[in-house]
């Protein structure tokens, strides 16, 4: 359901800065934790002396230190010590490989001999002072895959999001889907619009008028296994859409990273970088914070889908014509899942 030789984002760094944290990420129990200021360890999160959680554990002296009877484990899966007794011979838990990168700490749970770092497909705006980033972390139980549908076909933003980005012409103006190896892109551009509420307080933080006919655009882009950035924006009207020079438009980049936890559920790590005013930390919380409620409605949305789903497993669903980004981002997902599967019966 899956592919597990792929990077995903497991936690923010300060997730870690203070304690371990536990996490499940494609059903595998892990814990993550600092051996040194400036480092991650990414090892299971099971004592192999009384299978405690070593989350619940804390760090000393580089080593993770379990909260029940003390063992000490190295970052490389190796138990170094407990009080009194004898475990140097305990074999080996298993060390996950992780890296923390553009703000976010990254972790491999397939083979760990494939876990290139290079593989991490680069983010621009996380390393330009020209950009500013705010975002948050969602728990949803759902299956990562109907968020993938729902942030592929925005379709759904004028009636789930209809007082924030939702508007009437997003139904009326065409979408495009085009894929490019293992990326996907939909497109869609609408001209001569009125902006809605969220975007027209963004034409007001970028010191613009905010009544004015806007052109406007939402290009997806699927990179897998799951991660979709979606080029947002609205400039004025007849000033060039999309190609408009900056002081006529506000341009943001949404930053979906959807880690699977279970077969049903996920941990959805979602933002928006800009590049306008990006110095104004009050303009970046008010779009955090309208981000947040927007992202809310889809949380609702997907975990009733997704309870429906469950009931009725055997029911075939309907394709559409703006199902196309979604379709071709879960074929890509099947293929990858298939080149995985050989070595999956040989283990």
């Amino acid at each position: 359901m899956f592919p597990k030789n792929a990077w995903y984002v497991a936690c923010t760094p300060d997730e870690i800065d203070a304690k371990p944290l536990g996490r499940t990420i494609c059903n595998e129990k892990i814990v993550f934790y600092r051996p040194q200021e400036g480092q991650v360890a990414a090892v299971e999160d099971f004592c192999p002396h009384r299978g405690a959680q070593l989350s619940l554990g804390r760090v000393c002296e580089g080593n993770l230190v379990c909260g029940y009877h003390g063992l000490v484990m190295g970052c490389d899966g190796k138990t170094v010590s407990m009080p009194g007794q004898r475990v140097q011979g305990f074999p080996k838990i298993r060390a996950y490989p992780v890296v923390e990168r553009y703000g976010f700490v990254w972790v491999w749970p397939g083979d760990a001999a494939q876990a290139d770092p290079a593989k991490i497909h680069h983010l621009e705006w996380a390393e330009n002072p020209d950009w500013a980033y705010g975002g948050g972390l969602y728990h949803i139980q759902c299956d990562y895959r109907l968020m993938v549908d729902n942030l592929m076909d925005l379709t759904h933003e004028t009636y789930v999001h209809s007082t924030s980005i939702g508007q009437k012409e997003i139904d009326e103006s065409p979408v495009t889907t085009r894929t490019e190896g293992d990326r996907v892109i939909t497109s869609r551009f609408m001209d001569n619009v009125m902006a809605p509420p969220f975007w027209r307080a963004n034409l007001r933080g970028n010191h613009l008028a905010d009544d004015v006919p806007v052109d406007r655009w939402q290009v997806c882009h699927f990179v897998p296994p799951s991660h979709i950035m979606i080029e947002v924006g609205v400039a004025h009207a007849g000033k060039g859409g999309y190609n408009a020079d900056p002081k006529d438009k506000v341009y943001s980049i949404v930053v979906d990273f959807l880690t699977p936890e279970t077969e049903t559920s996920m941990w959805y790590f979602w933002g928006m970088a800009r590049n306008f005013n990006p110095k104004d930390r009050n303009l970046t919380a008010q779009i955090r914070d309208g981000q947040a409620r927007v992202f809310a409605e889809d949380t609702a949305v997907l975990e009733a889908q997704q309870r429906n789903l469950s009931a009725y497993p055997n029911r075939k669903l309907l394709m559409l014509n703006i199902d196309a980004g979604g379709v071709q981002a879960r074929r890509i997902i099947d293929r990858l899942l298939a080149q995985e599967q050989p070595a999956q019966l040989a283990a």
